[in-house]
């Protein structure tokens, strides 16, 4: 067993015992390589990041050649936690790939909720290196944290081979990995968000009246705050999709003033929307308020979910000023 596992490790990855002497790696079992179930998951990723990323013209068709650079994990980053990193575009150079990765995995760690190394399943040696497993593991925890809803295949298990390379030769010991749990609340796992779910993505699935409640809650604590400008909100379904209102309760809960020219006050189109929207969510991450899930066309396309989101955090800040 020991030598046909070191066999076909050596044509993937070649080993020297000099070089990872006292180091522990895992290896897919060749048979597990072909499991359909984790082909499903594989492309069930594929497809997830090929969707997320379609308005920035990136599509990939390999896990393990397409995410070793850092490129598309920055651009998922961006999309998705609405993060920008001052990185390269695109980094040529091994070095500078690697440089751009140590940036991309600290703050998706963060994001992830997982800045204790023992719990993390990926790093950035592992993924520059093509690891299919740890770019899974990634992936797998990015949708969990991101995009929570998305159906991703169930009870998917995979046999790994954990290879320890000492001065004696190579040990080995066959394992079974799980990448995805069976769905249930109590298989969250650790390198998702610790938090559980979205109090928002919980509200909306209560009855019509306790959801209507908690809105005008939060509507009552807009109207107070912007009353004074000689503004109301009645629909909050609507009223924020421009992002003037959204931009001037910002100003009046911080305390500071929007300069007029930075944003457009009277918008006419969705280009001079959505500019005012992303302008207030930028205000939002200067201000420590961190909305991973929110996209500023959210907004402007009235997805009221995400509208409530950004008003109960800042509801939430500041209710009991």
């Amino acid at each position: 067993m020991e030598a046909a596992v070191f066999e076909y490790q050596k044509k993937e990855d070649p080993l020297e015992v000099e070089t990872f002497q006292g180091e522990k790696r895992k290896i897919i079992q060749p048979t597990s390589l072909k499991d359909p179930k984790l082909e499903n998951l594989k492309q069930a990723l594929i497809d997830w990041i090929n969707t997320s990323l379609k308005a920035e013209h990136i599509v990939i068709q390999s896990l393990e050649e397409d995410l070793y650079d850092g490129l598309v994990l920055h651009h998922l980053l961006s999309r998705l936690g609405g993060v920008k990193l001052d990185v390269d575009e695109i980094a040529l150079t091994s070095s500078a790939q690697i440089h751009k990765l140590e940036v991309i995995m600290e703050e998706l760690n963060k994001r992830l909720g997982v800045e204790d190394s023992s719990l993390i399943k990926w790093d950035v040696k592992l993924i520059h290196n093509k690891d299919l497993l740890a770019t899974i593991h990634l992936l797998v925890a990015m949708v969990k944290a991101f995009q929570p809803k998305l159906n991703l295949p169930l009870n998917v298990k995979i046999e790994v081979v954990i290879v320890e390379v000492s001065k004696n030769g190579i040990k080995s010991e066959v394992q079974t990995e799980i990448l995805t749990g069976d769905g249930s609340r109590t298989d969250t796992d650790s390198s998702s968000n610790p938090e559980g779910e979205d109090p928002i993505e919980r509200l909306l699935r209560l009855e019509a009246n306790k959801v209507n409640t908690v809105k005008k809650a939060i509507l009552h604590f807009v109207n107070q705050n912007i009353g004074n400008l000689g503004l109301q909100v009645a629909d909050m379904d609507k009223q924020f999709a421009d992002g003037v209102i959204l931009l001037l309760l910002i100003g009046q809960l911080e305390g500071f003033f929007i300069p007029l020219f930075e944003f457009n006050l009277t918008p006419v189109n969705d280009a001079e929307m959505l500019h005012n929207v992303t302008l207030a969510l930028d205000l939002l991450k200067d201000i420590g308020l961190q909305l991973p899930n929110i996209d500023p066309q959210d907004i402007v396309s009235q997805d009221i979910a995400a509208t409530l989101k950004v008003l109960y955090s800042l509801f939430k800040k500041h209710k009991k000023n």
